[in-house]
């Protein structure tokens, strides 16, 4: 495996005119749930980048909630480039000019190297007796989920909830409306990232049931609290396509075009793929996907495009500034003041 991360480096070091240097800088803004992923990919590139070239490098992390981040490069954040949780926020970066707009066609499956989906997360024993998506407006059951105005997580959990009640009740859109309306009256705060999410219902106690990234959830019950929380499928969700990009106007000033296509091109590599598995996301690579199998429960995934014609339409429907989303939050509040 190591040998085609290497490979993928030395052809993106060929493919460069730029004369090598004695090292180099690189800075990757992502969200919150993937600080373990790339804690341990970083130490992979580095090693490789300086057997290959004789450069010594650095790679540098922001974390937060991919909406946050995004605005954060917009404003002047220096990312080469970003890891983030949804194409629509890559594509506010390309409409600021900072990169093509073509940048999704650029790296395999629509530049996102890996998936994951969207679970539920209850306390050990399940005492709410909590199984699919319908349960969770339940009187007396209190959600925990992330703001989807900041948090990737939290857009993708309120699309994987709209979609599995349009499901449910043969694309009634009303329907479907009206289940995400009482799903948030039924969350007591709106976290601003998936991590804090997590992090609330995990180690603050609150909460029956958090709508999480599979990767967190896994990774909660396997090293984080296995005895305190119980991962749960419901019987449809989401499937979610983190996507990457390399940031065209700040790699071009800084040099780093070359570093930067590398890191993101090993992310697709066996070796990369193999640890995006080992932090708990899906492999696009069949044959490292059918490696991990097992890690994985199977389960009925939707995507943006089928359920919501893509990105462009289901941020201007939904999460635009008076938009669908908006209207849910004002009219849910006041009936989470009068829930059981």
């Amino acid at each position: 495996m190591r040998a085609h991360l290497v490979t993928t480096l030395l052809l993106a070091t060929a493919c460069t005119h730029a004369p090598a240097t004695a090292g180099g800088r690189l800075l990757n803004v992502s969200y919150d749930a993937t600080r373990e992923l790339y804690r341990a990919y970083d130490s992979l590139f580095v090693a490789n980048w300086k057997e290959r070239t004789g450069q010594s490098i650095t790679v540098e992390q922001s974390h937060g909630g991919s909406g946050s981040q995004a605005r954060a490069v917009i404003d002047g954040l220096d990312a080469d480039v970003v890891t983030l949780a949804l194409a629509d926020d890559i594509d506010a970066i390309a409409r600021a000019g900072l990169l093509d707009t073509t940048w999704a066609m650029k790296l395999p499956h629509k530049s996102a190297p890996f998936t994951t989906t969207i679970v539920f997360v209850v306390r050990a024993g399940n005492p709410k007796a909590i199984r699919d998506w319908p349960d969770l407006v339940r009187p007396g059951v209190s959600v925990i989920t992330a703001n989807p105005k900041t948090s990737g997580g939290g857009r993708w959990a309120y699309l994987a909830a709209w979609g599995a009640a349009l499901a449910r009740t043969h694309g009634d859109s009303a329907a479907a409306r009206d289940y995400v309306t009482q799903l948030y009256a039924h969350v007591p705060a709106l976290d601003v990232s998936a991590r804090s999410a997590t992090t609330t219902f995990v180690e603050r106690g609150l909460g029956d049931v958090l709508l999480a990234w599979e990767s967190d959830a896994l990774l909660a019950t396997h090293s984080l609290a296995p005895s305190r929380v119980t991962i749960l499928m419901p019987s449809i969700s989401i499937r979610a396509e983190p996507p990457v990009a390399v940031i065209d106007k700040n790699v071009d000033a800084h040099g780093t075009r070359a570093l930067a296509t590398a890191y993101l091109e090993g992310l697709y590599a066996p070796e990369g793929q193999a640890l995006a598995a080992r932090a708990f996301y899906r492999p696009t690579d069949p044959t490292v996907a059918a490696s991990y199998a097992t890690q994985f429960a199977t389960v009925t995934r939707f995507t943006i495009d089928s359920v919501f014609h893509g990105w462009r339409q289901a941020q201007r429907t939904h999460f635009a500034d008076g938009g669908v989303f908006d209207e849910i939050e004002q009219t849910a509040r006041p009936l989470a003041v009068h829930a059981p």
